[in-house]
């Protein structure tokens, strides 16, 4: 049984090749979503933003290529290539392509044992 969805398994693979960039929109694929955790890659195109919203888990932003402007609690951060961000549950948080890009999202959600 497979965990992971909508991604081949057993192959080495660059993740930013998963996801296509298409200008004037958000492209998503979701990995996996669960009760647990959420994994989703997305491609962003210049201009394309995620407006203000919260979450119910931690989040934290992978970007995968390009940069990526990620406003968390009001304060503005740029994030490129290679480097990562956790947005807290519960604070306000944004995400808007400064430029085209790709990033991979994983929330984790408080356990239903805790």
């Amino acid at each position: 049984m497979a965990y992971l969805k909508n991604i081949e398994q057993d192959r080495v693979m660059k993740l930013a090749d998963e996801v296509t960039v298409v200008p004037g929109q958000i492209v998503s694929r979701t990995l996996a979503q669960n009760d647990a955790v959420s994994i989703t890659l997305f491609a962003f195109s210049k201009g394309e933003e995620i407006s203000t919203h919260t979450s119910e888990g931690d989040a934290m932003v992978l970007v995968l290529e390009g940069t990526a402007e990620l406003t968390v609690g009001g304060v503005k951060h740029s994030c490129g290539a290679g480097e990562s961000i956790v947005m807290p549950a519960g604070v306000p948080h944004a995400v808007y392509g400064k430029e085209d890009f790709k990033m991979m999202l994983t929330v984790v959600f408080a356990s239903t044992q805790e």
